[in-house]
């Protein structure tokens, strides 16, 4: 498959082409080991060849399991639960530990679920354990709280700093008291202030905020206040998070949210968090305050620039070593049984293990180095010992000459602004040619573009036009009027469609033409001065337009085809030449056929 065929399936399948890899639990199942001598073998020569490691504790505890949420968490854990799990964890590290030995540990952090769920006193084994690893010196030691914890519980966020935590991170994820009920969360702007006063009461002076976007539910405005009220409080970093669906509560969802409205909303959050100060660089979703920091965990930072290898503890780790990706046993069915069960006879609690080819590990680290939205030539090299170049030659031509990615330097290959709009595209042309062929098979078979456009049509607000409103389309012809420029649709409805650039006039126009013109460019890039004169159909079928009353006002233009070079812009996923007498009336959007071929009878 070309590189075009490949980069178009991910943009259609973008909720499942992330930086999470493999796109399925059981994807590696051809490379999986099962013997448990073997299992040992490999863990062990793997991490002996590091030169250095991360390490990440994972704590399965929450209050309650939101519904956006894809990780190991037992909700509802019974009394004692706690204490036996963190006495199975030392156990578990203990054994690693043997591996491990006195390797340089260049990234430490304990996630979950809520690592502050636990009481201090095991919050005091578990980082005491941690410590007779070798740490190396200068890293940020990373924990992650709840508001509500926070906010209830100072002496507890005071003894997590006093063990040696120096960075912080807590989920708002919306101020919208309506979103927040639907996603069973529990929060509120008091509880969030009285939260961020009890951290820097603490003493922590590197605070992180998790937001997150994406949501059927969400409305741009609702987004928007969140970030500026999370800005106002002031912290030193604030994370993005993209709501990913697979395995949530919320992914027969994921259909009605078009990749229009993922990069939409990203593009509110950009602007503002840059108008207030907070830098990162294009496809990056942490956001920094402090000068040449990441903003990320030592562990993160690590893993994402530097392909680090990584070692995961606890009942819902992941473990990626040299060739090898394993889970640990609560992955799969998230119980604790068969963790405690592993632990107590000294046995490596690894549920899944996949000795991976090359191929499927250069894919995993790719997919990983995307988080941070560039890739590092040195990096790359250091971690395969080979020319990244070299390797991926046809992809990075493919991504320079549509304006993806560009060299910002001779070791950075960094995600352009349409780049960034277009990341999940990219991501996939890193996939093995396994994982490619499984994309394929898994959006046949998944992809509806009809339900979708149901699921987003049920939670569409009429209100938010004018009846009727009106909208402009655009027929730009070349001088023989056998080809016209048009778009692929970013949104729903009729999305990944052919049409007419064009779109709904706003107030802020002073007049349809000008309303035109700003269209054209904003979907295809090519700037035209649209005038009166070029008026060549008004359309006011009723039902043209399944969202309500739509008044279609066209207008006809004729260009050297030569002298402009289309490139999609902000609510288009492609704009370019068609011929005319190819094209079909059920691959077009509203009756944008319809209208065209109007356009060719008056000549």
């Amino acid at each position: 498959m070309n590189c075009r065929d490949i980069f178009e399936r991910g943009i259609k399948f973008h909720h499942y082409c992330n930086t999470a890899y493999p796109l399925r639990a059981n994807s590696l199942a051809q490379y999986e080991l099962h013997d448990s001598k073997e299992i040992y073998e490999v863990v062990k020569k793997n991490i002996e060849a590091q030169r250095e490691l991360c390490l990440y504790v994972h704590v399965p505890f929450c209050q309650a399991r939101c519904k956006f949420c894809e990780y190991v968490v037992l909700n509802k854990p019974e009394e004692g639960d706690a204490d036996r799990y963190v006495e199975h964890l030392l156990k578990e590290i203990e054994l690693y530990r043997g591996i491990i030995g006195d390797k340089p540990i260049v990234g430490y952090d304990l996630g979950g679920g809520t690592p502050s769920y636990l009481s201090i006193e095991n919050l005091e084994k578990i980082t005491a354990a941690i410590k007779k690893f070798n740490l190396t010196g200068g890293m940020y030691l990373s924990v992650e709280t709840t508001p509500m914890i926070a906010a209830k519980d100072i002496e507890k966020i005071r003894k997590m700093r006093e063990l040696g935590y120096n960075r912080i991170s807590m989920g708002f994820q919306t101020v919208s008291p309506a979103l927040l009920e639907s996603l069973g969360r529990e929060g509120s702007q008091s509880i969030y202030e009285k939260a961020v006063a009890n951290i820097r009461a603490a003493g922590f002076d590197r605070l992180n905020i998790d937001l997150m976007y994406g949501f059927l539910n969400q409305t741009d405005e609702d987004f928007a206040n969140t970030i500026k009220y999370t800005i106002a409080q002031k912290p030193e970093f604030i994370t993005l998070y993209r709501n990913r669906y697979k395995g949530t509560k919320l992914e027969a969802e994921s259909q009605g949210v078009t990749l229009y409205k993922v990069n939409r909303q990203y593009d509110i959050a950009y602007r503002l968090l840059k108008e207030a100060g907070y830098v990162a660089n294009n496809g990056k979703n942490t956001f920094s305050k402090i000068e040449g920091d990441y903003g990320t965990s030592s562990y993160l930072t690590k893993r994402v620039v530097d392909a680090t290898s990584y070692v995961g503890f606890g009942l819902g780790a992941q473990s990626f070593v040299g060739n090898y990706l394993a889970y640990n046993l609560g992955c799969d069915n998230h119980r604790l049984e068969k963790y405690f069960e592993y632990t107590e006879r000294g046995q490596l609690p690894i549920n899944d293990i996949a000795d991976m080819p090359k191929a499927e590990v250069r894919a995993k680290a790719i997919s990983v180095m995307f988080y941070f939205g560039f890739i590092s030539m040195k990096s790359y090299r250091a971690r395969f010992d080979e020319d990244f170049k070299e390797v991926y030659k046809e992809q990075i031509r493919f991504l320079e000459d549509n304006y993806l990615m560009e060299y910002v330097d001779e070791d950075t290959l960094m995600l352009t602004d349409y780049g960034a709009a277009h990341l999940y595209g990219i991501i996939p042309l890193f996939y093995s040619q396994r994982s490619i062929q499984e994309m394929f098979a898994m959006s046949d078979r998944w992809l509806n573009d009809k339900k979708g456009e149901d699921i987003y049509l049920e939670k569409y607000d009429r209100k938010a036009f004018d009846a009727p409103s009106v909208a402009v389309d655009l027929l730009v012809f070349n001088r023989d009027m056998s080809k016209i420029l048009l778009i692929n649709r970013a949104e729903h409805p009729y999305v990944n469609c052919l049409a007419l650039p064009g779109g709904f006039y706003k107030p802020t126009d002073k007049s349809l033409e000008m309303a035109a013109s700003r269209e054209l460019i904003e979907e295809t890039s090519v700037s035209i001065d649209i005038k009166e004169s070029d008026l060549v159909k008004v359309t006011s079928t009723a039902g043209r337009d399944p969202r309500g009353w739509v008044v279609s006002v066209a207008y006809k233009v004729y260009v050297d085809e030569g002298s402009i070079k289309p490139r999609a812009n902000t609510d288009a996923i492609y704009a370019n030449w068609k011929e005319v007498k190819s094209l079909k009336k059920e691959e077009m959007a509203f009756d944008h056929y319809d209208i065209i071929q109007y356009a060719i009878k008056r000549g």
